[in-house]
């Protein structure tokens, strides 16, 4: 029996998801970790405590599918964050998280030095933040001693293959979020390493995504509990990782992702950087799907904005769930009106997504009275991200972007309740895959298509593909919430000159 692990590794928590050649799902495991904030604007992480929950993961789910016997491995990763290594590839620091926001200086010299429009046509990524190349300037600017000892510089998915095999490779869909590729020749950008002084030897071999890397060790094979070495396969984005397993296989195919940020993925047949997509900030990158782009549009909050305000207000509503096995949102929301609540959050948390990427942005409640009511803040942080979603669809639109629906994933596919309402407030017609676990399943395709399991990784997914459940708008609320998304557009504009006055 053909049994492939896709390990998905987000900023805030890891999965380990065991499938069949079928897409059946075997078993699965979690866990959560912690994001530091050591400075205002940091964002930071310790990768090897990441590593060891990840491995904690596989070992229950291999435990728990009762096997010996793993096919392949596929990794699904998180994007942008980057950690220097010694020669035994051990950090030299904390991982720096593509969400930390310190680089401003940084882009600025960049945006001097090549032109914001020129990197965007040359790496298909906008000047911002969250993109690799201004954190190793930074560190090459602040921590020299760091900077000049480090063997290698390595995103997450390199260093836990490096892990798994001993070998530096990292996959051509995470090396395209870096900002150092260039798009068009598919290889690290000469003139970029130059200007930055890092040879292409202290980054990771590039390789397409669905690539046989090497075998596990046969230590971390015994320590895992398997009788033999699996092959691990080179993965990709997490967010590309869904999009290949929820079938955006063909270009115009769209997804929306809800797990720590909020993204939206549409297939592209070649790189598209147009005027419209760089004003609005729009990344374009390699997709895990030969052949293809993707254009992806950010809310970085997303997710974690209703997780932050779980934790911080709804300790009773926590242990309830862990005491009755219900879960948590479901429950802090379970009062919630169908109706737009008249509330307004602005979920720059972390600061703003796209269109604007603004990182001076932040969290702004409006519209409160004694009234108001915990499930009503809880919903009203659902619409603002849903706002934000609306805003970044037609600005796709704009740019000549055919989107008909929505396939959802992610952790907040799970909710009918969050599932409509994107379906109300953007008009679009929402889809539910039977399998949400869309990043794991992507890597598990991506593992099996390695291993020799699919002998096209398209039709792979094409083939596996459910859509069981769809979401289409209500007039009564798609009156009302156009209404509200009237006035929630003001608001951004309205805030943004007193945001900016604010300390972090």
């Amino acid at each position: 029996m053909t049994n492939l692990l896709g390990l998905d590794i987000g900023t805030t928590g890891c999965k380990a998801i065991i499938f069949d050649a079928d897409g059946s799902l075997l078993s699965r495991a979690a866990r959560e970790y912690a994001v530091d904030f050591p400075h205002p604007q940091w964002a930071e992480q310790n990768i090897e405590n990441v590593w060891q929950l990840a491995q904690e993961a596989i070992r229950e789910v291999i435990t728990t599918a009762a096997i010996t016997e793993i096919t392949a491995i596929g990794l699904s990763v998180h994007g942008e964050a980057v950690t220097p290594v010694d020669k035994h590839g051990n950090p030299l620091r904390p991982t720096i998280l593509g969400m930390d926001t310190r680089t401003a200086a940084q882009n600025e010299w960049l945006r001097q030095r090549f032109g914001g429009e020129q990197l965007f046509l040359r790496t298909g990524m906008p000047i911002h933040t969250i993109n690799t190349l201004p954190k190793l300037l930074w560190i090459k600017e602040n921590e020299p001693d760091i900077w000049h000892s480090a063997d290698k510089f390595l995103l997450v998915e390199d260093f836990l293959i490096r892990k798994m095999t001993g070998q530096t490779v990292i996959s051509q869909c995470l090396a395209s979020r870096t900002q150092i590729f260039n798009l068009h020749t598919g290889k690290w950008d000469e003139e970029i390493l130059s200007v930055l002084g890092i040879d292409a030897n202290r980054l990771s071999t590039v390789q397409a995504s669905g690539k046989v890397v090497a075998t596990l060790s046969v230590e971390l094979t015994r320590s895992l509990g398997l009788s033999h070495p699996p092959v691990v396969v080179s993965g990709g984005h997490d967010q590309a990782c869904g999009a290949l397993g929820v079938g955006l296989t063909q270009p115009g195919l769209a997804s929306v992702s809800t797990g720590t940020a909020e993204v939206v993925e549409v297939a592209l047949p070649t790189p598209v950087v147009n005027q419209t997509l760089y004003e609005g900030n729009i990344s374009v990158y390699n997709h895990v799907v030969p052949g293809l782009y993707l254009a992806m549009t950010l809310n970085h909050s997303g997710g974690m904005s209703l997780r932050w305000f779980r934790d911080t207000f709804c300790e009773l509503d926590m242990q309830h769930a862990l005491e009755s096995g219900q879960d948590a949102y479901n429950l802090i929301l379970q009062a919630a009106n169908p109706l737009p609540t008249g509330l307004y959050v602005l979920p720059h948390f972390s600061g703003s997504g796209t269109p604007t990427f603004d990182t001076a942005s932040k969290g702004a409640f409006l519209g409160m009275t004694f009234s108001t009511s915990k499930a009503d803040l809880a919903k009203a942080i659902l619409e603002g991200l849903t706002y934000e979603l609306r805003g970044n669809l037609d600005l796709l639109k704009s740019a000549g972007v055919q989107i008909d629906s929505l396939r959802a994933i992610g952790g907040g596919a799970k909710s009918d309740l969050w599932l409509q309402l994107k379906a109300d407030i953007t008009g679009t017609p929402v889809l539910r895959p039977r399998v949400t676990e869309a990043a794991a399943w992507g890597a598990a395709l991506l593992a099996g298509y390695g291993a020799g399991v699919f002998a096209d990784l398209g039709s792979a997914a094409e083939q596996h593909v459910v859509l069981e459940q769809r979401f289409d708008p209500k007039t009564t609320q798609l009156e009302q919430y156009r209404k509200s998304f009237a006035i929630y557009s003001q608001i951004y504009p309205a805030l943004a000159p007193i945001l900016h006055q604010m300390k972090s």
